[in-house]
């Protein structure tokens, strides 16, 4: 009889749990098809409001939740396996880690590394000398904006002056937009004349998305990061060379016979002769062996590549000859040291000149 009560009571245990676990499960159910419907009209609002979005481009929630009128600009995926841009990331982030080893400071990633501010504040005080009143580590984002701000007018307030087109804003650096990062450190770096070879013609897309009367409107543009290296070093200061190769063309010729002449006086003495002053000197090795002979020293080989056949070799040997000119009392040259290697002929005629003017009464 005992027996009996407690089946019934265990089976009406049973019934009550599975009708309970029923309720759930279909509540769950319910809430499953709920998510699934709204995930679906979030999917078709999105096909219906980005009609021409590229293929393979995906848009983040975040960048669909844009204002009226506003747009935000995104790296197309095609472009982050291009090579030259891949080279101009890599030339970048060797620069900065050279210019802040002293702090410390290892970045491995641009847009991970440089959307916070820290960066760029230390980056800029370096190239600049100049001492930024910001708070040293910011966590929060108002923070890290508030930083980004300060650093950024005073970047702008130092490009602006020489037609620097300024393609960033505190908004698109802090949100990591990577073509805004690299189009700032690219105008630093030629700015302030880096010591770095930028990789020529460098361009990529990127997707601008816009939002006009509430429907997202997206489109594929190209943007050029870098031109050439003469064009890009044009926007600095313009010296007597400039306006002889601009307007004087035909007195050019008088101008290189004259520093051919000067050239070969000396280099005769080593039975070496220049025939051609842009080509010659590029690699280094006669700047060297002239220097050598104005100051009436012998350079020991070891201290050059006496042949040559990288690009590094050869722009350490024209940087070993502006050292080798500072140390003879004479002005740090305009001119880089890449400029003279990749064969730009006012660089090699700013460098020579400048040599004639302080040795051409020289023995």
């Amino acid at each position: 009889m005992s027996g009996n009560t407690s089946a019934t009571t265990q089976s009406a245990k049973m019934k009550k749990d599975e009708s309970f676990l029923g309720k759930l499960g279909g509540t769950l159910a319910r809430r499953k098809k709920s998510k699934e419907v709204s995930d679906l009209r979030e999917e078709g609002k999105n096909a219906i409001n980005a009609p021409m979005l590229p293929t393979g481009t995906d848009i983040h929630p975040e960048d669909t939740l844009l204002e009226e009128n506003a747009e935000r600009i995104m790296l197309d995926p095609t472009s982050r396996e291009n090579l030259k841009f891949k080279d101009l990331l890599k030339v970048l982030i060797d620069w900065i880690n050279s210019e802040l080893e002293e702090d410390r400071i290892i970045v491995k990633d641009l847009e991970e590394d440089c959307y916070d501010g820290q960066v760029l504040q230390k980056l800029f005080e370096k190239l600049s000398g100049r001492k930024l009143n910001v708070a040293e580590v910011t966590q929060s984002e108002i923070g890290q904006k508030q930083k980004l701000q300060t650093v950024l007018e005073a970047v702008n307030e130092l490009l602006r002056p020489h037609s620097w087109t300024i393609e960033w804003n505190v908004d698109s650096i802090h949100s990591k937009n990577l073509v805004a990062i690299v189009y700032l450190l690219v105008a630093l770096a030629m700015h302030f004349q880096a010591p770095i070879r930028l990789p020529e013609h460098v361009s990529v897309k990127v997707v601008v998305v816009k939002k006009r009367e509430g429907i997202l409107q997206t489109a594929l543009v190209t943007k050029e990061l870098t031109s050439t290296t003469e064009m890009m070093m044009g926007r600095f200061e313009r010296d007597a060379f400039d306006t002889l190769l601009d307007h004087a063309p035909d007195k050019l010729n008088v101008v290189k016979t004259s520093l051919i002449t000067f050239v070969n006086k000396h280099l005769n003495k080593l039975n070496l002769e220049v025939t051609e002053l842009e080509s010659q000197f590029a690699d280094g090795v006669y700047l060297i062996l002239l220097m050598g002979l104005l100051e009436d020293y012998f350079v020991p080989l070891y201290n050059f590549f006496l042949t040559p056949e990288s690009f590094e070799q050869k722009v350490h040997n024209v940087a070993f000859a502006f050292e080798l000119m500072q140390d003879g009392g004479l002005k740090k040259p305009k001119a880089r040291p890449e400029d003279v290697v990749n064969l730009n002929l006012k660089s090699t005629l700013r460098v020579l000149y400048n040599l004639f003017t302080n040795y051409k009464n020289s023995d």
